[in-house]
């Protein structure tokens, strides 16, 4: 088993090098030699199910793996009904969507604490994702994974150990830790060898070994304030503000594990992706040379 990266959405290089349509991605994609891509539907999940089936068999014939963000503004925690089941809707209208493109895995926002401690809006969040499940389960896509996401700002539910709560609810949810989010909530603190190394236990020590390894992951530098947590994606260029990518992909070559890696960079998703994935690819090696010496 082997990671794969790839990035979420169109980074600014696909109209510099003269693509127009989200089916054009995977030749694109291939062109930095990455296996991955997720769509998105952050404002609402309007891709024609013709343009997702052809998107599919393209990502298929290029050995790309498709995942989907669904819209952003899911709230699962809010105290309004109508915010909750609309939020059902959206996840089950990202998962129709997913189906369509063959992709297997929606990313899911919690939202907002509406007021509301952690212990409670975790409660609140946990039935309503239950009931966003059974939706799944009843029209067809049970199938699709649903993927909590770890949060960036301080006041939103989904640090890591309320993903990681969620996801034991149901085997077939898959956390999605997005390193940069954490980092950021954390103002910092998730950003070292040591750091990605407990995370990577906590996650088998809760959800087993099989998530454990095959994860899905957001990476991508973050700028960040001291009361608000997330303020800006940034790309791999800048010296300021972390997560660094090189601890964790030496990690997960050590480790053997096959996370599904998106790049959210601003603007340089592809590029960084790709820079990472060489990055873990020669660790690999590395690594299998020292496991060649030591069998030796």
């Amino acid at each position: 088993m082997i990671a794969h990266f790839g990035p979420a959405g169109s980074a600014e290089s696909f109209h510099q090098m003269g693509y127009r349509k989200t089916i054009q991605m995977p030749e694109y994609l291939e062109r930095f030699s990455l296996n991955a891509f997720e769509y998105q539907c952050g404002r609402g999940v309007r891709v024609p199910e013709e343009t997702a089936a052809m998107l599919g068999k393209r990502a298929q014939e290029k050995g790309i793996l498709l995942s989907l963000h669904a819209p952003y503004y899911i709230s699962l925690a809010s105290l309004e009904e109508e915010k909750r089941n609309n939020s059902i809707q959206y996840i089950f209208q990202s998962a129709r969507a997913a189906k369509a493109m063959g992709a297997a895995r929606i990313v899911v926002h919690s939202g907002a604490l509406s007021g509301q401690s952690r212990a409670e809006a975790l409660s609140v969040a946990k039935q309503t994702l239950m009931r966003a499940q059974q939706c799944l389960d009843e029209e067809g896509l049970s199938e699709i994974h649903i993927c909590p996401e770890t949060m960036g700002k301080i006041n939103q539910l989904g640090d890591l150990e309320e993903v990681l709560e969620l996801c034991s609810l149901e085997e077939r949810w898959i956390p999605c830790i997005d390193f940069g989010h954490l980092n950021a909530r954390t103002l910092g603190q998730m950003n070292s060898t040591e750091a990605f190394e407990a995370l990577l236990d906590r996650m088998v020590e809760v959800l087993g070994s099989e998530r454990g390894r095959r994860f899905h992951a957001h990476f991508s530098k973050i700028e960040y304030t001291p009361k608000g947590g997330e303020k800006r994606h940034l790309t791999f260029e800048d010296t300021l503000y972390g997560p660094s990518f090189e601890p964790l992909m030496e990690l997960l070559a050590k480790r053997g594990c096959a996370p599904t890696i998106i790049c959210e960079s601003a603007g340089t998703q592809a590029e960084d992706a790709q820079t990472m994935k060489q990055y873990y690819e020669r660790c690999l090696l590395s690594t299998k040379g020292v496991l060649e010496e030591k069998d030796f």
